[in-house]
């Protein structure tokens, strides 16, 4: 890994590093927070949250907006945000905001020119993971949390791989891609018309025949613009109460889809998987 640079924060560090990706066949970026040290000689190893972006992000935009490293540092967890989609000049694009570079989707990608370099539900779930757990000091303890594109990547992140994670919370995520004009679009792309595959990819599908529940916490502002036409949580809510999956759904009034929502709930999601990820067992 190549430590692109490290700035001190809250007796922490937040740092930023450069790897080259087998899976996406190409460099990716990601940002880390470590909390100090505070036991000494000892090393203390630390429980993981993994933040995934929305649509046009990178990975610096949570770094710097959301104010997360105060309680990340009081609680002890380290935070990690990667990139949205592998990037590159050798890696396909589309002039479009919402799909290509910035818009991965958090999918394995198996239609050309996608299929290459655009892997990035393997990349989340098994490569940087590995990165992270080889080079930092963690524990065994994983959450996973994210907002619009991103949110709908936790939650079926988590889902589909409950036994990698203690708990998943979402931002105003794109709840039922399958349904929305965001998800057809990029999951068409990058899976093809088989719309029967997209439902892997679908966190209201996927609710609704899930198994295993993971404790799952979704903020929504009703002043979201992309509420009713690309979010859906209404539809995320129902499948999880026909199945009776322990969904917590909570609605902010006059809030809208920006990092200022983020901002401003950032600590309740972080206390919410502190409860999980800090739990000591029996």
């Amino acid at each position: 890994m190549e430590l692109i640079n490290s700035t001190k924060a809250f007796d922490g560090l937040q740092q930023q590093y450069r790897h080259s990706s087998r899976l996406l066949n190409c460099p990716m970026v990601f940002s880390v927070f470590l909390p100090q040290d505070k036991e000494g000689d000892t090393i203390r190893k630390y429980p993981v949250l993994y933040w995934l972006s929305g649509l046009t992000c990178t990975d610096e935009n949570f770094s710097q907006k959301a104010g997360a490293q105060r309680l990340a540092a009081e609680l002890g967890i380290i935070l990690v945000v990667p990139d949205t989609s592998p990037r590159g000049d050798g890696v396909a694009d589309d002039s479009a905001y919402d799909l290509g570079q910035g818009a991965g989707f958090y999918v394995n990608a198996t239609q050309e020119p996608w299929r290459q370099h655009y892997r990035m539900y393997d990349y989340i779930v098994d490569e940087l993971p590995q990165l992270i757990e080889m080079h930092f000091p963690t524990n065994n303890r994983r959450g996973i949390f994210g907002h619009s594109m991103g949110g709908h990547g936790a939650l079926v992140i988590g889902m589909r791989n409950p036994q990698r994670y203690q708990s998943v919370s979402a931002f105003s995520p794109i709840c039922n891609p399958i349904a929305c004009p965001w998800g057809e679009k990029a999951l068409g792309a990058y899976l093809g018309a088989d719309a029967q595959s997209w439902e892997n990819y679908d966190a209201t599908v996927l609710i609704g025949r899930a198994v295993e529940h993971l404790p799952i916490l979704v903020s929504q502002g009703d002043q979201d613009q992309f509420l009713g036409k690309q979010l859906k949580p209404h539809a995320l809510q129902i499948a999880a109460e026909a199945s009776g999956y322990p969904l917590k759904l909570e609605h902010h009034q006059g809030y809208d889809h920006s990092y200022y929502f983020i901002a401003s709930f950032i600590e309740e999601h972080l206390r919410f998987h502190a409860d999980f990820l800090l739990k000591i067992d029996a």
